[in-house]
């Protein structure tokens, strides 16, 4: 059991106070839903008070049987029963239509606030520990809110309700029921911390399926060409075997709650018949009050037996609850001005770049992936970025896309005749709107080309789809696609090709028309036909707007207006081509390496 799991923040009762401040839609539901819990509760305690009546007034009334009173009372019951039956229908609707509608909004919540995080928090989680929280977690609390919460409502009230009319009966006897189940309540609090923890296992447990089971399906394709699959299944068992474990140590704990509920309601009535049947030889109680006191005793006793099955889903949905919590409360370390008000736009025109002692770090202590870069790129023109794997070129794109902020320096947007904007003062709407960029993967969603184009400006029409494609010179293959811009293209764009991804990714970028542009260009061969669509692409996107790309191709770095060279984390070269190639230093030599690797086969770059 994990440290983090071991020692919880917080209990179960601080987790809901905490959880019902982020629900409002379901705090706002519960007054209605708790009335009608009040009426079914007081409807099921009619019956044994009817019971009693029909016994002592009815059939041992003084002259005989009073079967117009026995009659009266049965109608009376069946009466309050209907009622009682509208009121646990009105009040289950309620519960889960309010649940439902405030889970929704939870879901909603977590799911944007896990893209509010940055990059680099989101590379330091599992997906599948991620995915689950917004998915299996919710769900897991939406089960027991709909299920548990209906019990918990109406036994909490049939439980106060009971032993008001119990008192009202006998105190002697409610009096026994009481202290039979003292102990069972004293256990219940060490039964919750231990189901507490238990349950927190689970839940982590659920997390690391979900991310061996993804990983293992989107990784399929290496599995089989490695032949790998014992290795991948051995190790999926492992994350199966662990939640089995888990999931068994919890209902151990929950058996061991049943058990002593069960034996101490098995005391409790067996103590009530003994000492009513006492009370009642010695005048102190009616035979009636005896039988209905009985039927009382169960009432008391079905709501703490229903609280073992209450309190083990509860204590799986509070830890669940709990890991939704701590993603809401992660604060984004990379966080849209927009939302305290302050937020600049972009300056209008053209758009350069400036780094002003520019350092980043991955983690606290680490070695500078940039250390200390102090640069400027004028608007308008082509700038490649080169350098060995490991470099830093990405960590470049990356800060000047602010998908991270640097730990140390700024990186600022702009212009010298309109003004230099920090990055970290831009608000995120004006940011995407002139900033674009075309990842490395060029990742696709299961949609059409057209839809996933349309990702770059919204509310495009197939039409228009089509023509900037036609623009780019991608027309021919457009025209070989089997349904045109209405081609699926699958699961992240399975359906094509390395390439035809890239070139879909490329008009996407065309499309969003932005002033910046950064590229990082696809490393996958590709056939030397789809080779020239992208590279003719690229021409026609990039014209006319400040870029900057992460070369892997050596045509790009000698098309460039400039080259900038980093190594170990800082910019050690800059220049045109011509101007590099031929002195002694990192470029030269990359360019050497790069021409020897390339010869025979497709130019590439590091």
């Amino acid at each position: 059991m994990s440290a983090a799991v071991a020692e919880p923040r917080e209990g179960a009762v601080a987790t809901l106070r905490r959880g019902l401040r982020m629900l409002p839609e379901f705090r706002r539901g519960l007054p209605a839903t708790f009335a009608l819990a009040l009426v079914a509760t007081a409807g099921r305690v009619v019956v044994p008070i009817a019971v009693q009546q029909v016994i002592d007034r009815g059939l041992l009334a003084p002259g005989g049987p009073d079967l117009g009173l026995v009659r009266t009372l049965v109608l009376v019951c069946a009466g309050v029963v209907l009622v009682t039956g509208v009121a646990v229908y009105r009040m289950n609707v309620r519960l889960f239509r309010t649940t439902e509608t405030a889970l929704a909004g939870l879901r909603s919540r977590a799911f944007r606030h896990v893209h509010d995080l940055s990059v680099l928090h989101q590379q330091g989680q599992r997906r599948g520990s991620l995915v689950s929280r917004v998915t299996s977690d919710v769900d897991q609390l939406s089960t027991f809110m709909q299920w548990g919460g209906v019990i918990g409502v109406v036994s909490l009230g049939q439980l106060v309700v009971a032993t008001v009319v119990m008192a009202v009966y006998s105190w002697q006897l409610t009096l026994l029921v009481v202290v039979c189940f003292v102990p069972l309540a004293i256990a219940v609090r060490w039964f919750a911390r231990r189901l507490h923890l238990a349950y927190g296992v689970v839940r982590e447990r659920v997390g690391d399926v979900l991310a061996a089971v993804s990983e293992s399906v989107v990784g399929a394709p290496t599995v089989r060409a490695y032949g790998i699959r014992e290795r991948t299944a051995a190790r999926l068992d492992r994350s199966i075997g662990r939640h089995y474990r888990a999931q068994v140590d919890a209902q151990k704990v929950t058996a061991a709650v049943f058990v002593s509920g069960e034996f101490v309601a098995a005391l409790a009535n067996a103590a009530v018949i003994v000492v009513g049947v006492l009370l009642g030889l010695a005048g102190e109680i009616t035979a009636g009050t005896l039988v209905a006191f009985l039927f009382l005793v169960t009432l008391f006793v079905a709501p703490v037996q229903t609280a073992t099955e209450v309190l083990n889903e509860g204590q799986n949905a509070i830890a669940g609850f709990r890991r939704v919590l701590d993603v809401l409360d992660t604060e984004p370390d990379v966080r849209d001005p927009a939302a305290t008000g302050s937020a600049l736009a972009l300056p209008d025109g053209p758009l350069g770049v400036r780094l002003e002692h520019v350092t980043f770090r991955y983690a606290p202590g680490a070695r500078p992936a940039l250390d200390g870069v102090d640069l400027a790129l004028a608007p308008q023109r082509s700038y490649a970025v080169v350098g060995e794997t490991g470099s830093g070129k990405t960590t470049f794109a990356k800060l000047v896309t602010r998908l991270m902020d640097p730990t140390e320096g700024r990186v600022l947007l702009g212009s010298d005749a309109a003004g230099w904007v920090p990055l970290t003062e831009v608000a995120f709407a004006s940011l995407r709107r002139r900033v674009g960029m075309v990842p490395q993967d060029g990742f696709l969603f299961d949609a059409t080309v057209a839809d996933n184009v349309r990702y770059g400006r919204p509310g495009l029409s197939d039409a228009q789809v089509a023509a900037a494609l036609e623009e780019l010179g991608l027309g021919d293959w457009l025209a070989g696609l089997p349904e045109g811009v209405a081609t699926p293209v699958g699961q992240r764009g399975e359906s094509l090709s390395a390439g035809e991804r890239q070139l879909v990714a490329i008009a996407r970028a065309h499309v969003a028309a932005p002033d910046l542009l950064v590229l990082d260009e696809a490393t996958s061969a590709v056939d030397p036909a789809t080779e020239r669509r992208i590279t003719h692409a690229l021409e026609r996107l990039t014209e006319g707007r400040t870029t900057l790309t992460i070369a892997h191709r050596l045509s790009t770095a000698e098309r460039a207006d400039e080259v900038l060279v980093v190594d170990a984390g800082r910019v050690v070269q800059r220049g045109t081509h011509a101007d590099l190639v031929d002195v002694v230093g990192p470029y030269a030599r990359l360019h050497a390496s790069w021409r020897r690797s390339s010869a025979g086969t497709p130019e590439r770059v590091g």
